[in-house]
């Protein structure tokens, strides 16, 4: 089974959250624990945690279905120490909210050199970065996002996500979240049958479908390999439905929350029943 549902608002408090998500038929969602524009919030009150999980029981969820997503603050891969401790601070935050919240999975956007560190030394400041987060936290898997490949970052190619993961020293605490208008944007074609099998089994291939936590799934506004990071709603975009035809019926994919972040929340509740009418 595919979990499927949208990024939805904890706004009023994170115990909203998995109601909102059952509003709309979600199966799965996604989820801020906290302001993801503020470096830090107030720890989660005993009512609140009981609520979330009053109502993640009454929407039939469970640590399988929600993938968290760490605040846009943060970045474990900048190139001075002192505002990479302060990102890893952050993210050992969240992972610790997350395991009061009983949530397993924690999405990030893996890092940045900022144009002054190679990407390769970015890419191992990340690993030792995760591992930090992972030597002080339990039971949470960090989960590292693909991204377009925009502004410096790191993560739009398969290799990158590789070389990050075996610096890992837990392996069972680090998973990989396929953003499909990420992947698209940073060249990697998934608009028919063929082009799809040649890129999942070039992931496959370098990073192994062994760690795949989730999914992203979003088309695209920008063209293939313009590492534009411009999401659309299902079938609006340069991805077309055929993409996420091809997604449902990968049985690659089962058991992991298949997230909705397309930008217009009015056709939500459209986009997860063709989804699940896909599978």
């Amino acid at each position: 089974m595919k979990y499927i549902g949208p990024h939805v608002s904890a706004a009023g408090g994170v115990h909203n959250a998995p109601a909102n998500a059952n509003a709309l038929g979600a199966t799965g969602f996604a989820l801020f624990t906290k302001n993801q524009r503020q470096w830090k919030a107030k720890p989660l009150e005993p009512g609140i945690i009981d609520a979330f999980h009053k109502n993640m029981e009454l929407g039939g969820y469970d640590a399988r279905t929600v993938l968290a997503h760490n605040s846009y603050l943060i970045n474990i891969g900048h190139p001075e120490k002192e505002n990479r401790n302060k990102s890893i601070d952050a993210l050992i935050d969240e992972t610790q909210r997350c395991a009061t919240l009983g949530i397993a999975l924690l999405n990030i956007h893996p890092g940045s050199g900022l144009g002054t560190a190679s990407a390769n030394d970015c890419l191992s400041v990340i690993a030792e970065s995760v591992n930090i987060v992972l030597d002080k936290t339990n039971g949470v898997t960090i989960v590292l996002e693909t991204t377009a490949g925009q502004g410096g970052y790191v993560g739009s190619r398969f290799e990158e996500l590789a070389c990050i993961i075996s610096q890992v020293e837990d392996k069972s605490r680090i998973g990989v979240c396929i953003d499909t208008c990420h992947i698209f944007a940073a060249g990697y074609d998934i608009r028919d049958a063929k082009s799809y099998d040649e890129t999942m089994r070039e992931f496959g291939r370098v990073v192994g479908f062994e760690y795949i936590r989730g999914l992203h799934l979003n088309d695209s506004k920008g063209a293939l390999g313009k590492h534009a990071d411009r999401h659309e709603s299902l079938g609006k975009g340069q991805l077309g439905m055929e993409t996420f035809r091809l997604i449902m019926k990968d049985k690659r994919f089962e058991g992991i929350p298949c997230i909705l972040e397309t930008p217009d929340e009015s056709v939500w509740l459209d986009e997860i029943k063709m989804l699940k009418n896909l599978l």
